[in-house]
């Protein structure tokens, strides 16, 4: 009886020593800091997979730009050095236009209507077109809520920021709108923000709510114009390379749980976006409302150029609708 005691206990280390063999972190790389929604959904998004899968897969979690900035992060995914990634459509729009589309100003009404739209067939079957363009999987869609404006000084009308450097994520579309304001978009990464406002190297940022709040740029930048004049997608992707390593049932635990995790990003986008647009008005932060009117015919000029570079701009505004 001792001896198959002992017999079972060796049987039970050897499993255990074999299961955590063959146990895989899958590295997940972005570029927001460790207090942002998309890094905190990244973190349940890990727990609910190594939960789900018994501890055969677990994920570890890297923001603040820790693996590079998102062009030298969608080329690790694509040689497969990093497994995964929670990106801004920026990147991805820069080499396929079609997810341009995303970024009309005024797609959408507001933060509700966004989410929604990126929970519709007309945004999930773009996705169908990201392995043979650049080479990774796409899963589904999150968001950083709709884009304002913030200045270190006044901004009452656009006139306001003619000629003015204004910090944007560096992709088409944007560029494009700030060129018809008649600004100079000047990327810049996001960790480099506060530090630019503060010492003069932009005058003003395009951002979401929650960084405006919770990052405090309005200590640098007081006037905070909410104008929800663009959507801003994020899209979670994942390498081919990987992806072909797992037995399908795991592919498609991966994807479900993905999904229920940006699903619910989604939904703390539209919950909070209220709480910290309060947030800033009880701030010290001089805060105006404005709608489509604020940027004159530069609105109707984009959607001119883009409406050829982006076929599925027609489909989106019909589901928007």
């Amino acid at each position: 009886m001792k001896h198959f005691a002992i017999g079972m206990m060796v049987a039970g280390s050897l499993a255990l020593a074999d299961g955590a063999a063959s146990a895989k972190e899958l590295k997940l790389g972005l570029i927001t800091p460790p207090p942002h929604s998309w890094t905190l959904q990244a973190q349940e998004l890990g727990k609910d997979l190594s939960d789900a899968s018994g501890g055969k897969y677990t994920i570890a979690v890297f923001p603040s730009g820790q693996l590079g900035n998102e062009a030298q992060m969608l080329q690790q995914l694509q040689t497969g050095a990093l497994d995964m990634a929670f990106m801004t459509m920026a990147e991805i729009s820069n080499r396929v236009p079609n997810m341009g589309a995303f970024y009309a100003p005024y797609l959408v009404k507001d933060i509700e209507g966004a989410a929604q739209l990126l929970k519709s067939d007309a945004a999930t079957s773009l996705l169908d077109e990201l392995p043979g363009k650049i080479g990774v999987i796409g899963l589904g869609y999150g968001m950083a809520g709709l884009r304002q404006l913030e200045g270190r000084s006044a901004i009452e009308t656009a006139d306001d920021l003619r000629g003015k450097k204004v910090r944007i994520t560096p992709f088409e579309p944007i560029k494009d709108f700030y060129n018809l304001v008649g600004v100079a978009p000047t990327p810049m990464p996001l960790p480099a923000v506060y530090d630019a406002l503060a010492n003069g190297q932009v005058d003003a940022i395009d951002m979401d709510v929650e960084n405006i709040f919770k990052q405090k740029y309005y200590d640098v930048a007081p006037y905070v114009v909410l104008s929800n004049h663009m959507m801003f997608p994020m899209i979670a992707v994942v390498s081919p390379r990987t992806w072909a390593t797992m037995p399908k049932e795991d592919q498609q635990m991966l994807a479900k749980l993905t999904r229920q995790n940006l699903d619910e990003l989604l939904q703390t986008a539209v919950d909070k976006e209220k709480e910290w647009t309060k947030g800033l008005e009880d701030s010290s932060a001089k805060v105006t409302h404005v709608g489509p009117e604020f940027f004159g015919n530069a609105v109707t000029e984009w959607e001119k150029i883009w409406s050829a570079k982006a076929p599925a701009l027609a489909k989106l505004r019909e589901a928007a609708k």
